[in-house]
């Protein structure tokens, strides 16, 4: 007894919950002219545990073809909380339209309950939201005892009568058909013994109930019990406690349950597997309407509303609201970023709640890009090999929107987009450009440049002759066109000319924190990175030098949703805007005249794009990274072994990029032009400003100063710009 005493005290007294932190999801923002598709909006509905239904009941949304009607839970958010409304809204044209509050407070904007995409579980997988007895209907409790313990608030552990009543029965039987537990027994059995059906077990099991009633109040133990018993199973994690296993199968904050509900859960004590109603509904439901005839016989329900809440069907949700993460790679880089100021241990057991940036349409639009092209890539033993990363960001602000670490995005393992270190190829020619284009008295786009080999010969006397990918010289050719085609020979003359340390530098200055060999073979590409890394530094391009640290979390509560941590957008001006924005023109001409023109088989034509294809020796690397008004996107396709696939940058990763950027809404990429540069027609093959109407003229932007100094004539440019007067006539 003494021994048992002590381990009573010791762990009920020193026992301290761990409860999983939570990831969500960003949240679906709705707003007249808001951006999102029709299914999309069901989508994301149906990820946060939205039941379609009649739009009435709380957590249920009703669609008619574009019309939707949705009455949301309310929402602690770490700014405060988002009330209960029902809202109705029309989707046209990919955006929300005669949107309006049907009932609750009014508001021009609503936000709906984030979807939890995962959790960061402690070792012994068990799940559970704490409850305090105070906030619990008084229906849940009261219930439970009518079921399981009628005299808990009387006996002193353990009710001999029970028992005895018990082990009649079941000698009658000649097994176990009934038993005597009291609450108090049910929780030292969950918190301190083994399941094993043995005299000395249960003799111990009586001996702590009574210790436990000795040393604590009956609310202590049944606020205890509420939070301890298991409720079932989401794969390799338990629910645990009634304010979890409401989430779990209803969707649903505990506080708002129907006694119907109440009942169902109630029923699952018992047998949460036997009971599953998701499993076995018929089964559930009998025991659920046992158990409501128990709250009728106890005076909890009266006969009418007994009968009604027994002709409802079960209303568990169609999908578990809370299940095991949903975006593995996803998450693991949350943890990477949560690593800088959190412990491991605070994460898994403090009931944190982390507020991402994950943007479910995004996250789904890139994992069937990445699922449904892959087959199609390659030929032969290759197609099987293959593998893909993408990751994507919104172009302004850095935030991960979506992340795939391979071409079976469901399952965790190695996660290409955070890990995968390969070659860049061709993805680090605009940087070389940029480092030259910042020396306008050196470098405009329209600069004439070498395509043509030569030879590098060392102080060892090794050699190192750069090739273009077709193997082919061109002599001179500007330097826009140079980049929009990816020839390699310029790129390595004029990365020479300006300094490979000073293209070094940029890399680092647009955010490459890791070492980078200053050998010329750099100008190639042969620099390795992983797809995170690339999107970051392409991200600079995107935002016009800005230096934009990609972000996934956006803030950080506790269990009680006090603020502990906000991620604010950080912005650092890395290079001369001037000299980017002229980047940016030869971007938009990749995706227009250059290796990036295949795109548009897929996405809008009217599409504006910024882009640039990537490919390492063998195709053993495609790359394509680029970007919109609205979205920065990164993709890799290769294999692990780092084997050839005779894949190019167009030909791999820019199908996989098109098809997600093809299906998602967003704005074309228009950059706005910063002071210091001005547009000129010119005749980029003679280096000089001419008429518009000129045979090879060029509108191009110049850093001011920068522009050519002479002009060149064209014979019958009076007559063409009288044909391009009447022809704006008509357009």
């Amino acid at each position: 007894m003494v021994y048992l005493d002590a381990v009573v005290t010791s762990r009920f007294e020193g026992r301290r919950f761990e409860v999983p932190s939570r990831v969500y999801a960003r949240p679906l923002e709705l707003y007249e002219g808001a951006s999102v598709g029709a299914g999309a909006l069901q989508q994301e509905l149906s990820l946060s545990g939205f039941r379609k239904g009649d739009g009435v009941a709380p957590g249920s949304y009703r669609r008619s073809g574009s019309r939707f009607v949705i009455s949301t839970r309310g929402f602690r958010f770490p700014d405060g909380e988002e009330p209960r409304r029902r809202v109705a809204l029309t989707i046209r044209d990919d955006q929300v339209d005669d949107f309006r509050i049907v009932s609750g407070e009014s508001s021009p904007i609503i936000r709906l309950e984030p979807a939890q995409i995962g959790g960061i579980y402690p070792t012994h997988r068990e799940d559970r939201i704490l409850v305090q007895l105070q906030n619990v209907p008084k229906l849940l409790p009261a219930t439970l005892m009518a079921v399981e313990d009628r005299n808990f608030y009387h006996h002193f552990g353990i009710a001999p009568l029970s028992i005895a009543r018990a082990m009649l029965a079941n000698l009658r039987a000649g097994e176990i058909v009934q038993g005597g537990s009291t609450l108090t027994q049910q929780l030292v059995k969950n918190l301190f013994l083994t399941r094993d059906q043995t005299l000395l077990r249960k003799a111990n099991e009586a001996l702590m109930s009574i210790l436990l009633e000795w040393h604590y109040d009956k609310d202590d133990i049944l606020e205890t019990y509420l939070n301890e018993v298991y409720l079932g199973q989401a794969g390799t994690r338990s629910i645990n406690g009634f304010g979890l296993a409401s989430q779990f199968y209803f969707g649903e904050s505990l506080k708002n349950l129907k006694p119907h509900q109440i009942a169902l859960l109630v029923g699952m004590v018992k047998g949460p597997s036997y009971y599953n109603p998701r499993r076995n509904p018929d089964r559930a439901l009998k025991r659920r309407n046992l158990v409501l005839s128990e709250m009728e016989k106890t005076g909890l329900l009266s006969a009418s509303e007994a009968a009604h809440a027994r002709g409802l069907p079960l209303g568990v949700s169609e999908k578990p609201s809370y299940s095991e993460n949903r975006y593995p790679a996803y998450i693991d880089l949350v943890r990477r970023h949560l690593a800088r100021d959190y412990r491991e241990e605070d994460l898994s057991s403090a009931g944190l709640r982390i507020f991402t940036t994950l943007n479910p349409a995004i996250q789904a639009a890139a994992e069937h890009s990445v699922r449904e092209t892959l087959p199609r890539l390659g030929h032969g033993d290759v197609r099987g090999k293959l593998e893909s990363a993408l990751v994507v960001t919104a172009k302004d602000t850095g935030e991960v929107l979506a992340l795939v670490g391979g071409k079976k995005p469901e399952f965790a393992g190695f996660n290409r987009a955070l890990d995968a270190r390969r070659p860049i190829g061709s993805l680090i020619k605009p940087f070389i450009y940029l480092s030259a284009l910042s020396q306008p008295d050196r470098y405009t786009l329209i600069s004439p440049v070498k395509d043509q080999s030569f030879v590098l010969e060392f102080d060892d006397g090794r050699r190192w002759e750069p090739k273009d990918y077709d193997r082919k010289e061109r002599g001179e050719v500007p330097l826009h066109q140079a980049l929009a085609h990816s020839y390699n020979l310029p790129a390595v003359r004029v990365g020479l000319d300006v300094g490979v340390d000073v293209v070094a530098q940029t890399l680092q200055d647009f955010g490459v924190t890791s070492s980078i060999s200053r050998y010329p073979a750099m100008l190639l590409g042969s620099v390795s990175m992983t797809p995170v890394t690339v999107a970051q530094m392409y991200q600079g391009l995107a935002t016009s030098g800005f230096n934009t640290p990609l972000r996934t979390i956006r803030e950080v509560t506790d269990a009680h949703g006090k603020a502990l941590s906000r991620y604010p957008l950080e912005v650092d001006q890395v290079a001369d805007p001037s000299a980017v924005h002229l980047v940016q023109y030869a971007m938009q001409e990749v995706m227009q005249e250059g290796t990036g023109q295949s795109a548009y088989y897929t996405v809008p034509k009217s599409l504006s794009l910024a882009g640039k294809t990537g490919t390492t020796d063998d195709g053993r690397d495609s790359w394509f990274a680029g970007f919109s008004g609205d979205y920065l996107a990164v993709a890799w396709v290769g294999r692990d072994d780092n084997g050839p696939t005779s894949l190019t940058g167009a030909s791999g990763a820019l199908p996989v990029w098109s098809r997600f950027m093809a299906k998602v809404p967003q704005h074309g990429f228009a950059p706005v032009v910063p002071d210091g540069v001005g547009y000129h027609w010119v005749n980029d093959q003679r280096q000089a400003l001419t008429d518009e109407y000129c045979e090879n003229a060029r509108y191009v932007p110049f850093i001011t100063g920068s522009e050519p100094d002479r002009e060149v004539s064209c014979s019958g440019a009076l007559q063409k710009r009288i044909q391009g007067w009447f022809k704006g006539l008509f357009e």
